[in-house]
């Protein structure tokens, strides 16, 4: 898995690009890197992404969990019906909010 952080449109965004598996054997060498990012919006633009396994989604509801409570936002975006599924099965759609792009998690800030 290969991943980036550009500045998003709008002041205090970021976007996360994750190009590959979001998997227990991908997230070592990211999630410090992950856990450090701290802008008021952080986007995780998962269009490059194929599946999300137990350890994936526990990176992402552990930063989601950070974030609200010190005042930020995690949105998700471009996850495909696999990793939607995955987030359906676990009810974490109801916690985290989900956009079909990238621009559309922005334009809802």
């Amino acid at each position: 898995m290969t991943h980036s952080f550009t500045p998003g449109k709008s002041e205090g965004t970021t976007i996360l690009k994750l190009a590959g598996p979001l998997t227990l054997s991908t997230i070592f060498g990211f999630q410090n890197e992950f856990r450090g990012q701290t802008p008021q919006v952080m986007i995780v633009d998962l269009s490059e992404s194929p599946y999300m396994d137990s350890a994936g989604l526990g990176l992402l509801m552990n930063y989601y969990v950070s974030a609200e409570s010190h005042g930020r936002k995690l949105l998700l975006a471009g996850a495909n019906e696999r990793i939607e599924s995955l987030l359906e099965m676990t009810k974490v759609h109801k916690v985290l909010k989900t956009f079909p792009t990238v621009d559309a998690a922005e334009a809802s800030l």
